[in-house]
C-alpha cells in the first residue's frame, strides 16, 4: 500500500519541518510581540501616541502581510544567503518564514492588547506606573490568553509556510510532497506527508487551546 514510502526519509523530513517550525516560531514571537506592542502604543489615543510612527509601522506590516509567501520566498533569496549563507535547507527557510509570519503575529498581538479593559491601564497609571511597567505588568499579563491564541494561529500558518518552502529546496515534509508526491506521481508519499502535516496542526491547536485555558482568568 505504501511501496514508495521511505519511512527513514519521512522521519528526516518530519524532523526538518519541526526544526523549521520551532526556530521560526521562536523568532516570530520575539519580533512580533514588541512590534505588536509598538503598534498598540503608537495608535491614536494610546499611551505613546505617535501618528507618524504608527503609519510607518502599519505600512510595513501591511506590505509584508500582503505579499504571497511563495513570492516572498523568492524575493528574499539574496537576503537569506546574506544572513545565513545559504538559501537551502532548514537554515535557508527560517529568515523568510520569520519575515512572513512576524507581521501577521504582530497584528494579532495588537488586537489582543486592544481588548484589555481600559480600567486596568488607568488603575496602573493612577499608581504612578511608567509606560514600561504598564505594558509588562498590566497590558501583556491581561492580554496573555489572546497573545497565546495568536501564537497558536501563527504556528499553524507556519506549518503551511514550511510546506511551501519545500518548493525552493527548504527540505521537510513539503519538499517530499513536491519531489515525490507531485513530480513523480507517488500518491502514497503525498498521502503520508499530508496526514503528518494534519496531525501536526491538530497537536499545535490542542497545545494552544490548553495553554489559553491555563492562563485565562475566565
Amino acid at each position: 500500500m505504501f511501496d514508495n514510502v521511505d519511512w527513514g526519509e519521512i522521519a528526516r523530513a518530519g524532523l526538518d519541518t519541526l526544526l523549521m517550525l520551532g526556530g521560526s516560531l521562536v523568532l516570530t514571537v520575539v519580533l512580533g510581540v514588541p512590534l505588536g506592542v509598538l503598534l498598540y502604543l503608537s495608535g491614536k489615543g494610546r499611551l505613546a501616541a505617535n501618528p507618524v510612527l504608527n503609519a510607518v509601522l502599519s505600512f510595513v506590516v501591511n506590505v509584508l502581510r500582503s505579499v504571497p509567501f511563495i513570492i516572498l520566498l523568492i524575493v528574499m533569496l539574496p537576503v537569506t544567503v546574506l544572513l545565513v549563507g545559504t538559501s537551502l535547507g532548514v537554515a535557508g527557510a527560517i529568515p523568510p518564514l520569520v519575515v512572513g509570519a512576524a507581521p501577521f503575529y504582530a497584528r494579532l498581538v495588537e488586537t489582543a492588547l486592544r481588548e484589555v479593559d481600559k480600567g486596568v491601564v488607568e488603575a496602573t497609571q493612577a499608581m504612578g506606573g511608567s509606560t514600561f511597567q504598564i505594558v509588562t505588568r498590566a497590558l501583556l499579563p491581561e492580554a496573555l490568553p489572546g497573545v497565546i491564541a495568536g501564537a497558536t494561529v501563527t504556528a499553524i500558518a507556519l506549518v503551511s509556510y514550511t510546506a511551501m518552502a519545500g518548493v525552493v529546496g527548504a527540505g521537510g515534509l513539503g519538499d517530499l510532497a513536491v519531489r515525490f508526491g507531485y513530480q513523480r506521481f507517488q500518491t502514497d508519499v503525498m498521502v503520508v506527508t499530508v496526514v503528518l502535516l494534519l496531525v501536526l496542526v491538530q497537536i499545535l491547536q490542542m497545545i494552544g487551546d490548553r495553554l489559553v485555558t491555563a492562563v485565562s482568568h475566565r
